[in-house]
């Protein structure tokens, strides 16, 4: 193996590592990994990407609910947050969920203000994620191109 494979790979077992010290994700992602073979080595990319198109949708629906002044909706605030931290728990999108457990709990109490400052968060928290787990797909298709495999990285 050439040194620029052993680098990448341990540039990706790096980084990898302090995606979940930083709480962005958490066992479910790793679960998800395991789903990952040679007859779909695009398997956990996929996932993502539709979980991504799911919370721009959620989150847009939430906005537009909380645009309504003087007349939100706050059940329906709270049944697309519901939906958002289910999707977020199977791909173990840590920190959205935990954003959603607080964003549904503002919901609940009909905490206005609450809820528009936790969706803004919901929505920077979504957003890194997506920017964290692009770069390890590229550093993963990187690996392949120059030859190597992708390590197994334990947490």
């Amino acid at each position: 193996m050439d040194t620029l494979t052993a680098q990448l790979q341990r540039q990706f077992r790096d980084y990898t590592i302090s995606l979940y010290q930083q709480g962005f994700l958490d066992d479910q992602f790793t679960e998800l990994k395991k789903l990952q073979d040679e007859c779909s080595p695009d398997f956990v990319a996929e996932v993502v990407t539709l979980f991504f198109e799911d919370c721009e949708k959620l989150i847009s629906n939430m906005a537009r609910a909380l645009d309504q002044t003087g007349n939100v909706d706050f059940k329906l605030v709270g049944s697309t947050v519901h939906q958002l931290k289910g999707s977020s728990s199977s791909v173990g999108a840590k920190k959205v969920k935990g954003l959603c457990v607080t964003l549904k709990d503002c919901c609940d109490s009909q905490n206005f203000e609450g809820c528009v400052r936790c969706l803004q968060q919901v929505d920077i928290e979504y957003k890194t994620l997506r920017a964290k787990l692009q770069d390890l797909f590229n550093l993963e298709q990187q690996i392949v191109q120059a030859g190597g495999r992708i390590p197994q990285v334990d947490i």
